[in-house]
């Protein structure tokens, strides 16, 4: 179904404030057997720290307020369970990892009498479960037994074995006519298989006899039915088309993330680009998930996360006025907009500037779990960050992904979060110039850290259970702290190399050039790319041309 523009644009409004983007790998989709899956989680304006919940102890009886996680806005409260699990970031002690997108759905759907927002669910449950199915359990039995009060959710959840994919919406906020609080629906994702969901409901046809890797809901038909939303056979119920349809944004500006993924991975992608361009009613859809062609690692995982479409049709063009006279791979948001009267969209890609933070979580079966889960951490757009390992048995953050006094509008050089957008913005609208030396530094970081990772994780396994801890935990927090002084030297760089829109000479190592007297060397004025002179020639005509 193609929607009209103003209910596209009602959509829009709806989707643009938790915008986000998730990865799935199999553990034999994988390079050396991990589970992998990663998250973008994209919201103006939201300061995200590393999050940390202690494992601990409740007496029974012990209630727990619910806070809205977008806006800490008070819920309610429910039962606290006896036992939690240390949380850091959005994975666990057990190695269990969460991550979602928003795609909406059917409005009248959302429940607002329910007291559990996605966020909190995903925070809890993490607290609660020791592995992907109990963490499936947990939440749907919150949900149903306290209300869900967001909109349509896709979220993944792993471990060290297996991987899904859930997806969830209320049943409505009238008691009085059903008892129903949610309807869900979850599969297993194959163990050779990648799969992707971003801001589009993804599940649709499902096999209900498969009670080993599909669960869903006793009323996920029977709902749809009693609403008047579907008619056919149970074996023939889509998820997707019934509870949120796919339109022109939930397709050009959602799935094509998905499919740029699938891209990577996978030849005969074109097959589904009328889909993913999203003007072609009778376009075939996107499978749910595939088998990539090569596997996967951990290093290709956080590549996609850097993605603008590069290399296909739907690349965002860096020569058109849209990117500006430095080709910036970024587009002002809002994703629609207006001139005379029609309606415009910008491409969203994967890579964007709204990102709060990132992670690729890597979790391993073979390994002792407080080696076995390492969840790479940046907290701004995973192109413009390294990627920190984070071990999931870390029970003391790193200052600066928790950085005292900071929030979303109040700055500290101690904030990883503050620091890494104070560059990627001097980046940005002057990016075909600055983004080399990011890129430099982002990559040689990173580079170390995945050179390390195996002698630190040798080491580790020599050591008793809670000396492994601390000596994981203690490395985390140095190359964290590390990346911080770093990104600050970078920012300083930066300044001093690009200042003025010249740019000062340096030498192989990136160290400034000085002149026989002494003074730093004359610097090079590159003037406008090529390509954005002819067009600035082209729309300004005779306007600047020098006489002959």
């Amino acid at each position: 179904m193609i929607l009209s523009v103003s209910m596209l644009m009602a959509t829009m409004m709806a989707t643009e404030v938790e915008a986000c983007t998730n990865f799935i790998v199999g553990k034999k989709a994988s390079v050396d057997g991990s589970v992998i899956c990663s998250y973008s989680a994209d919201s103006f304006g939201s300061y995200m720290p590393l999050y940390h919940y202690a494992a601990g102890k409740h007496a029974k009886g012990t209630k727990r307020k619910v806070y809205e996680w977008d806006t800490n806005k008070y819920l309610g409260e429910i039962d606290e369970a006896e036992e939690t699990y240390n949380v850091v970031g959005n994975t666990n002690e057990w190695q269990v990892t969460i991550g979602e997108t928003t795609y909406g759905g059917r409005e009248e759907m959302v429940d607002s009498t329910g007291i559990i927002d996605y966020g909190s669910l995903i925070y809890i449950a993490l607290q609660r479960s020791r592995s992907a199915r109990e963490a499936i359990r947990v939440m749907t039995s919150l949900v149903e037994q306290y209300g869900y009060c967001s909109e349509g959710e896709t979220f993944t959840i792993c471990d060290a074995d297996e991987a899904w994919i859930m997806e969830m919406q209320g049943c409505g906020p009238d008691r009085k006519v059903s008892k129903e609080r949610t309807v869900w629906v979850a599969l297993r994702i194959p163990d050779d298989a990648i799969c992707a969901h971003a801001n589009q409901s993804r599940i649709g046809r499902f096999n209900m006899k498969d009670n080993k890797n599909v669960l869903y809901s006793k009323n996920v038909v029977k709902y749809a039915r009693k609403m008047g939303w579907y008619t056919g056979k149970d074996e023939d119920f889509s998820w997707k088309w019934t509870y949120a349809a796919p339109d022109f944004s939930g397709r050009r500006i959602c799935d094509a993330r998905a499919w740029s993924f699938f891209n990577h991975h996978k030849k005969g992608m074109e097959r589904y680009l009328p889909w993913v361009l999203g003007k072609d009613k009778d376009a075939e859809d996107m499978p749910l998930w595939l088998v990539p062609d090569k596997k996967l690692s951990v290093a290709d995982v956080i590549n996609d996360m850097r993605d603008h479409y590069e290399g296909t049709p739907l690349a965002i063009d860096s020569t058109d006025i849209g990117g500006g006279i430095w080709q910036m791979p970024y587009r002002p948001t809002p994703l629609y907009y207006k001139v005379d009267g029609k309606t415009y969209f910008n491409e969203r890609p994967i890579s964007t500037q709204q990102a709060s933070f990132v992670f690729v979580s890597q979790m391993r079966s073979w390994l002792p779990r407080e080696v076995g889960g390492c969840f790479w951490f940046g907290n701004d757009d995973g192109n413009m960050v390294a990627f920190v390992p984070i071990y999931c048995s870390m029970t003391q953050r790193p200052e600066c992904f928790n950085a005292p006094g900071a929030d979303a509008i109040t700055f500290s050089d101690r904030s990883a979060f503050w620091v890494c957008n104070w560059v990627s913005n001097m980046v940005y609208p002057r990016y075909s110039t600055l983004f080399p030396d990011l890129k430099q530094v982002r990559d040689s970081l990173q580079q170390s850290y995945f050179d390390q990772q195996a002698e630190i994780e040798a080491k580790a396994q020599t050591m008793e259970p809670a000396q492994m801890q601390k000596f994981l935990n203690d490395y985390s927090v140095n190359k964290a702290q590390q990346m911080l002084a770093r990104w600050k030297q970078l920012a300083t760089y930066l300044i001093v190399r690009h200042n003025d829109m010249a740019v000062k000479p340096v030498d192989a190592q990136g160290r400034f050039l000085r002149s026989e007297y002494g003074f730093g060397k004359t610097v090079e004025r590159p003037g406008y790319p090529q390509p954005f002179a002819r067009r600035l020639v082209k729309e300004a005509g005779d306007r600047y041309s020098k006489p002959e």
